[in-house]
């Protein structure tokens, strides 16, 4: 019997070694080494494996790359659907990696985030009142592009993959606009799951300090202010805290122009970013920027430690995260105004003690200019002055509702895979309505993001009577997601649907006239509309110009009388005042 137990107990012990042998992530197996995409997939696999109960990995759409965008579900007690955590009052924490495949400190910190907690049942348990969720590897097709230089300033790993995915998209800029399959995919899965806290994983690029690890944080002023107060009050200092404790004291991110001597910036985040994005639908988001010039292993332990320290408050202020959301998501849904185009307020601001090196210049080996360095020999701490408040270019009154017509598919597509509410209407409707003709918008001479991207947009409002049909699209704008609604439909926001450049055939004239033969329609016009005669009178005696150009006067008598088309420069989306405009609404 004795012998028995030995010879099954010696056969036990190598099944367990190799157990463990096949659950030690690629970076624990060799120094400054991170782990390729189908490493990380194939590891993530294993644990669903392993732990059936508590984890699942799912694979969702597609991406840019061919592959599917994957999801991993960690859940002590199975709640693996968002009906599930939304039932069990769970607090949903979702964490983003390798939206930028070349900064791969949070795909590995992940990978040994879960296989801890996996592994510890006692820890598990702690985490009932928290669904986590977990993508992998975001950006693929950057993540296949891998090599050993594309990081410049970067220590480490000894390679990764590049920032553009696999049709040279920045991730990170295409939150709102999702040009790439990545992130219609994603679009749609985060409105699935809208989760409570969103964590996107970065390495940051700037300035020589002594921290490992810097956070950005999501504009506290353009949260629903319960929410923003929430944040600065409970969820940052916990953050801080934590990560002093844990031996890897933070800092905001260090958003400088010459020297963090001279202070630092909060990080103006646009809704094309993952932060400003997850805003939107009133989420607490963040973007942890491990320091980009400390050893590639210390990135992580830091990067581990964060997202242990997220995950933490998540557990413990599980209620009033959920409470704190929920009451913002009511405030949304009943705001009246949106501020819209947030820039720094530099009449305000904190101070912050900040640990740094002297920013000093020497001779250059290039070129023999002066160049900049920092010197760790000259290092200082004293209290640097911290810019953290944002205020807002515009503000809009909403509309009761907006109307899209169908045409439109693009604009639609993206309002439901966020989640928006939309109904269609039964019948062809004649609506009064508000409209924006745009007077001016400013674009770039080169592309950004494969867009010329419109701004500085100014608009003139008209109601008018339009004729809108049987499956235009009615918004009500009465919804959590109103923020998101307002900044990408009205054509002012800095990251709306129309500075993206998905109006711009309005911005073209389709019609035009032969001279010679409009020379004797606009002489009756102008005979019948004596109006138009006195202001084109008026016209060429302020313009010298026009009063020398038989074109130019007969262009103003053209675009001052019905056969000019009434549709240029017309923004297609209509505002409605009230339900009554709208039969059955």
């Amino acid at each position: 019997m004795r012998a028995a137990l030995l010879l099954c107990f010696s056969l036990f012990i190598p099944q367990l070694f190799l157990a463990q042998q096949a659950l030690r992530a690629p970076f624990e197996q060799g120094v400054n080494r991170s782990a390729t995409y189908s490493e990380t997939i194939a590891f993530y696999q294993q644990l669903a494996r392993k732990y059936p109960k508590a984890f699942k990995l799912q694979a969702h759409g597609t991406t840019d790359s061919g592959f599917p965008l994957h999801l991993g579900i960690l859940s002590a007690d199975g709640t693996f659907t968002p009906e599930k955590a939304e039932s069990g009052n769970k607090c949903v924490l979702f964490i983003n990696n390798a939206i930028h495949p070349g900064e791969p400190d949070g795909v590995d910190a992940s990978m040994l985030l879960l296989r801890d907690l996996l592994s510890n049942p006692a820890r598990l348990r702690s985490l009932n009142q928290v669904v986590l969720l977990v993508v992998p590897f975001y950006n693929i097709g950057g993540g296949l592009n891998r090599t050993s230089f594309s990081r410049a300033n970067q220590n480490g790993p000894e390679a990764y993959g590049f920032r553009g995915n696999a049709r040279n998209l920045d991730l990170n800029r295409d939150f709102i606009k999702c040009d790439s399959r990545n992130a219609q995919t994603f679009n749609q899965l985060y409105a699935r799951w809208r989760p409570h806290v969103f964590v996107d994983t970065h390495v940051s690029n700037g300035a020589d300090y002594p921290y490992t690890m810097t956070l950005i944080a999501t504009q506290h002023n353009k949260l629903e202010a319960g929410l923003g107060q929430f944040l600065n009050a409970r969820f940052l200092p916990f953050l801080y805290k934590g990560m002093e404790q844990a031996g890897w004291e933070m800092i905001p991110y260090v958003n400088v122009g010459r020297s963090p001597e001279d202070g630092i910036s909060g990080f103006l985040d646009l809704p094309r970013y993952s932060s400003g994005y997850a805003a939107l639908h009133n989420a607490l988001s963040f973007m942890p920027e491990a320091h980009m010039l400390k050893p590639f292993p210390e990135r992580v332990k830091a990067m581990r430690a964060l997202l242990d320290l997220f995950l933490d408050f998540a557990s413990k202020e599980s209620q009033a995260i959920r409470e704190a959301r929920a009451k913002a998501d009511l405030a949304v849904s009943t705001q009246d105004s949106f501020a819209l185009n947030w820039r720094p307020d530099r009449s305000r601001v904190d101070s912050l003690l900040f640990k740094g090196y002297a920013a000093k210049y020497k001779p250059s080996d290039v070129s023999g200019l002066d160049r900049l360095y920092y010197d760790h020999a000259a290092p200082w701490q004293k209290n640097i002055r911290y810019f953290n408040y944002f205020i807002p270019g515009i503000k809009i009154k909403k509309p009761y509702a907006y109307i899209i017509p169908k045409a439109w598919k693009e604009v639609i597509d993206r309002l439901q895979w966020n989640g928006v509410a939309m109904k269609k209407l039964e019948k062809d409707t004649e609506i009064e309505a508000e409209f924006y003709y745009i007077k001016k918008a400013s674009s770039p001479d080169g592309p950004y993001e494969g867009h010329f991207l419109h701004s500085q947009v100014e608009v003139e409002t008209k109601t008018l009577r339009r004729t809108f049909h049987r499956g235009d699209y009615v918004v009500i704008a009465n919804q959590p997601l109103n923020r998101y609604i307002v900044e990408t439909l009205e054509p002012q926001g800095v990251d709306a649907f129309f500075a993206w450049n998905f109006f711009d055939s309005i911005l073209d004239q389709k019609e035009y006239y032969s001279s010679y033969v409009f020379e004797d329609l606009a002489s009756a016009y102008l005979a019948a509309h004596p109006e138009v005669k006195q202001a084109l009178e008026e016209e060429k005696r302020k313009n010298p110009e026009m009063a020398k150009s038989a074109r130019l006067q007969l262009d103003f008598v053209y675009r001052n009388s019905p056969y000019f088309e009434p549709t240029l420069n017309l923004y297609p989306v209509g505002r409605i005042g009230n339900p009554g405009s709208i039969p059955g609404y």
